[in-house]
């Protein structure tokens, strides 16, 4: 293992480590206030990263690693929502909702190590996946545009029905456990569905994030650690999300462009490769804008 690799792993240890005995010994709820700081350190974690990038990989890793990091920012506010469904729907006591999403990051952190050294592969060896990749990014751009949101139906869900035949579940929240014991039988709570809707709904977003990160670069430590780094603190921002949602109120616009805009940057890359400068100016634009857009309307409202 390169000593990259190893530095990586450390950090990321120590962040989770961090988080869990740390800044959330104690199950509590988390304030706006301490939500925005520990978003701030998070945030800080990333791009002190990125330095380090820049120090055992030059310029033009360091360039790919911040916008790969500010595109998969980006796109996990798309998770936000979702969370916020979920614990919704299934009423997680608000005091164990960090520890549902610690362990929803830990699995993400697993499953998007297979989806992206699988895409790498993928592309490696088979060229011609760099135009499907580009299509499914292409694709999920219009989708963002044109789907209305619906109301969320877990219950109708092939992931809630396998749940339930496999493992017998219990109603009722005990101890912020994800399953208990009565004599003989193990039975998951609404804790252990929750975090299952999580994993679930991670997965489905690497849909797009992974192609999209792939189109950046193509150097593994860059594209994995970018991606970390931005689902690392992605359970701050969820505890944010109420003081900070109306700032996102435009934010699908920017992000339909940003998925398209790379969807077309895969599929122009045999005849023009656009500068990852560029790449970077036009992700941080959207962004910004819809932002921006977003605090007009509020202020008009």
């Amino acid at each position: 293992m390169e000593f990259g690799w190893i530095v990586f792993a450390l950090a990321v240890l120590t962040a989770l480590f961090l988080d869990l005995f740390v800044f959330h010994r104690h199950p509590h709820k988390v304030s706006l206030k301490e939500a925005l700081l520990l978003s701030a350190f998070w945030i800080g974690v990333g791009l002190a990263f990125g330095g380090y990038v820049y120090y055992i990989k030059g310029y033009d890793r360091t360039i790919e690693y911040l916008t790969g990091y500010l595109l998969e920012k980006a796109l996990s506010i798309d998770n936000v929502f979702v969370f916020i469904l979920i614990f919704s729907y299934f009423k997680v006591p608000e005091e164990y909702r960090h520890k549902v999403l610690f362990w929803g990051v830990f699995g993400a952190i697993v499953f998007r190590a297979i989806f992206i050294f699988a895409g790498l592969e993928l592309i490696k060896h088979f060229h011609w996946m760099t135009y499907v990749f580009g299509i499914i990014l292409i694709i999920s751009a219009v989708k963002l545009l044109t789907t209305e949101e619906k109301e969320f139906h877990p219950e109708h869900t092939l992931v809630y029905r396998i749940a339930k035949r496999l493992i017998p579940l219990r109603p009722n929240y005990v101890d912020g456990k994800f399953f208990i014991r009565e004599g003989k039988m193990l039975f998951a709570t609404p804790m252990f569905l929750s975090l299952l809707f999580i994993e679930s709904s991670d997965i489905m977003f690497a849909i797009d994030s992974v192609p999209a990160i792939i189109a950046i670069s193509k150097d593994p430590f860059v594209v994995y650690t970018s991606n970390i780094f931005a689902i690392l603190g992605l359970r701050s921002l969820y505890f944010a999300a109420a003081g900070i949602l109306p700032l996102f109120h435009y934010l699908h616009y920017g992000l339909s462009f940003i998925l398209g805009f790379i969807g077309v940057k895969m599929l122009m890359a045999d005849i023009y490769k656009i500068p990852v400068e560029v790449s970077l100016l036009l992700i941080g634009s959207a962004v910004a804008l819809s932002i921006v857009a977003s605090l007009v309307r509020k202020k008009e409202e």
